[in-house]
């Protein structure tokens, strides 16, 4: 246990944020920013894919279908390497690794983020959408403003989900020198030679903690989107339950007339 202490101590703000402000963001900051970045602009893309997949036009379900189909059927590793050699070839210069490893996160996780969406508009009675109809919104009007969001809301923890799954794919990005934790744990570990054990449990225990809180998050936001779906229901049946006095209740007149 001293022997983590003492590691701790003496590199934790290498762990933290790496080189920075001497060098690039490391650690710590650059997995939770390289996560961050990668579900706020994969999040619009899933939803014109999701929106896309359930196009009754074949030009927009097919491309739509083959990259969720894609995109989910090969190793994101394979994914993030494809993208290191074929974005410099498309751009003509090269660029870094944390840029490579956010386009590969982006398209990736788009693919997850689109079959999420779609579930949960799939969920929704339909119902929903002739309702919405009937009150003259357009498909698209109606797919905006009633069913998007209800959809989007009673997704958010499996999003929540996806953003912690994200966490974790970032420590792929050690392979192309992306500055991420794995990266700055292996520099540790390289300083040190010695406590690769102990190196690489401070790492675990990182993402641990990281993951495991942002799984009380999904799970309270889960509880918080049950109550409200309930919560109608739940003081229904209490009003219900005292509608009809028993005869305790009664006073002793109406009590009396009660018996034969």
């Amino acid at each position: 246990m001293s022997d983590l202490l003492t590691i701790v101590q003496d590199h934790w703000v290498l762990l933290l944020i790496g080189q920075y402000p001497n060098g690039p963001l490391g650690g710590l900051a650059c997995t939770l920013l390289l996560s961050v970045l990668a579900i706020v602009l994969a999040f619009p893309l899933g939803v014109g894919v999701a929106l896309a997949r359930l196009s009754p036009w074949r030009l927009l379900n097919v491309p739509a279908t083959a990259l969720v189909y894609g995109a989910r059927g090969i190793p994101l590793l394979m994914l993030i390497l494809w993208v290191y050699f074929l974005v410099p070839l498309l751009i003509g210069r090269n660029v870094t690794g944390f840029v490579t490893m956010l386009c590969t996160l982006v398209v990736y996780e788009s693919a997850f983020l689109a079959e999420i969406v779609r579930g949960g508009i799939l969920a929704l009675p339909k119902g929903q959408m002739e309702a919405a109809r009937a009150l003259g919104h357009s498909h698209l009007g109606a797919m905006a403003h009633v069913i998007l969001p209800q959809a989007l809301y009673n997704t958010l923890p499996s999003m929540v989900s996806q953003f912690i799954s994200t966490i974790k794919e970032t420590t792929l990005g050690y392979v192309i020198n992306v500055h991420e934790l794995t990266f700055a744990a292996s520099q540790v570990n390289n300083q040190l030679l010695t406590k690769p054990f102990h190196v690489f449990a401070i790492l675990a225990g990182v993402y641990f903690v990281v993951c495991w809180s942002l799984t009380q998050l999904a799970e309270a936001l889960e509880r918080r989107i049950a109550r409200k779906r309930q919560g109608p229901r739940a003081v229904a049946r209490p009003a219900a339950a005292t509608a009809v006095p028993v005869a305790d209740d009664l006073p002793p007149a109406a009590a009396t007339r009660s018996t034969p």
